[in-house]
């Protein structure tokens, strides 16, 4: 084997065992490991840019090296790297678990990234199970026990639920086809297409999937994991989790192909629950982690939009909606952590007075609310512009109306964080808040970026189109 192949996860690998070395060693010195872990985690970007034009495959087929696998590894590599940004103050966990958070964080995007290469039911739910377990752990380490711990338990049972489904499926499918790798599924399946065990399989296989992406019925679990863990390991669930399942979906569903009716209308009906549950539980929510929470509900729901087509427009739309939701995503996190600066969670009043007390992130929480809500040019509107023009392309029209029509909905909520940001006023006189030079270079580069993806998005479509191929 080429073992070239796997670098960035043996990268990744090596430093989570570093520091868990060090967590088992001397006492902790949070200022040397947050140094450390960033350091990391910018090579780490370095060793996976290097590595994306890498082709080949492993473990006896079993994992695939392409084009796709490596986009979006670098995608989850650099969500390790912008979340690391925003860890200098951990406020929310004791030092003495500061070692074994960074730990985590790493394992994590190690198995996010096995995840996306996986093309073997069997190294599909390992490494799926791998980045669970680790972010159960992730959001349980949070210092106020009884938001963590109780958060950290409703993921696990859910989490455990999902994954139990999703085993049993793949079992009805392996069961119905004899097939385990997804190549030998996409050669099968045409002769097995009204046989209701492997369809029942299929679906329940696709569960595991929908858990990560928190599609409904497996949305329970979002709004109280994004309130109970700590701010930045919520914008990690948010983010990489996010992108992690959104590309080992296009795997699967790139198997299935387009001509699979039943799964494509089971897809279209999750998408409108989803969309429609979302926004509407958003619109009453004052948390602004529990928003954001039902907006990722609502966001998957556009992701199957795009999923659905099974074109290679919709899937090209996908995978730039996967890059926008980090961006976007991450920015209102950012500014979360930064009002929140004790650890604690922030409620959408609190944001009152922002634009005084800090106008640059002010400005990156309006351009973010007005991306995530689609209003141009910015890179969420082009995101949606994508995915629905591929559903549309395939005959969709109703779906993308009631997408439009959640848009629409979406948009209250959001305007809502952007109201107490610009028109509130504070109870009280509140400080000004000071970042640090890299964290407002930072800031502004994410404004910047989802301004110009927007307006300009024609080399990012390129790169989507470019790793799509891998799937065509």
């Amino acid at each position: 084997m080429n073992w070239l192949l796997f670098t960035p996860e043996i990268y990744y690998l090596l430093v989570s065992l570093l520091f868990l070395g060090a967590s088992m060693g001397g006492r902790a010195t949070p200022g040397t490991d947050y140094i450390a872990a960033l350091s990391a985690a910018a090579v780490g970007m370095a060793v996976t840019a290097a590595a994306v034009k890498l082709e080949g495959s492993l473990f006896a087929g079993s994992y695939r090296i392409d084009l796709l696998s490596q986009v979006f590894k670098v995608i989850l590599s650099s969500a390790l790297f912008l979340v690391l940004c925003i860890c200098a103050q951990l406020n929310g966990i004791r030092e003495r678990h500061r070692r074994d958070f960074y730990c985590l964080l790493f394992l994590c995007t190690v198995a996010m990234m096995m995840l996306v290469s996986s093309v073997h039911l069997i190294s599909i739910y390992l490494s799926l199970e791998l980045s669970s377990y680790s972010l159960y752990v992730l959001v349980a380490l949070r210092k106020n026990a009884n938001l963590g711990l109780e958060a950290g338990i409703k993921y696990f049972i859910i989490g455990i639920f999902a994954s139990a489904m999703m085993f049993f499926g793949m079992g009805m499918v392996y069961a119905s086809t004899g097939a385990g790798y997804l190549e030998e599924l996409t050669e099968v399946l045409p002769g097995f297409v009204h046989d209701p065990l492997l369809m029942l399989g299929l679906l329940l296989t696709l569960s595991g999937f929908f858990f990560k992406l928190a599609v409904f019925p497996f949305h329970f679990w979002a709004p109280d994991v994004y309130q109970g863990s700590m701010n930045q390991v919520a914008a990690y669930i948010a983010t990489a989790s996010k992108v992690a399942a959104i590309g080992i979906l296009l795997r699967v569903i790139a198997v299935l192909g387009e001509g699979n009716a039943y799964l494509i209308q089971v897809l279209a009906v999750l998408s409108i629950v989803s969309m429609t549950l979302g926004n509407l539980a958003a619109i009453v929510e004052h948390d602004v982690k529990r928003l954001l929470a039902y907006s990722t509900i609502a966001h998957a729901g556009y992701v199957l939009i795009g999923v659905l087509s099974a074109s290679a427009g919709g899937y090209s739309g996908t995978v730039f909606y996967a890059m926008a939701l980090l961006l976007m995503k991450f920015t209102v996190f950012l500014v979360v952590v930064q009002v929140a600066s004790a650890g604690g969670n922030l409620r959408i009043e609190q944001l009152a007075g922002l634009h005084r007390r800090s106008p640059l992130l002010a400005m990156a929480l309006l351009v973010a609310a007005f991306s995530l809500a689609g209003i141009p040019p910015t890179v969420g509107f082009t995101g949606k512009f994508l995915v629905f023009t591929a559903a549309m392309q395939k005959g969709y029209f109703t779906l993308v109306l009631i997408g439009m029509i959640n848009v629409v909905i979406s948009l209250y909520y959001y305007l809502m964080m952007v109201r107490a940001a610009y028109l509130l006023k504070p109870d009280e006189a509140l400080p000004d808040l000071h970042l640090s030079l890299p964290l407002r270079t930072l800031t502004g580069a994410l404004v910047a970026l989802m301004l110009v993806a927007g307006s300009f998005p024609y080399p990012f479509i390129q790169a989507a189109n470019a790793a799509v191929r891998a799937l065509m």
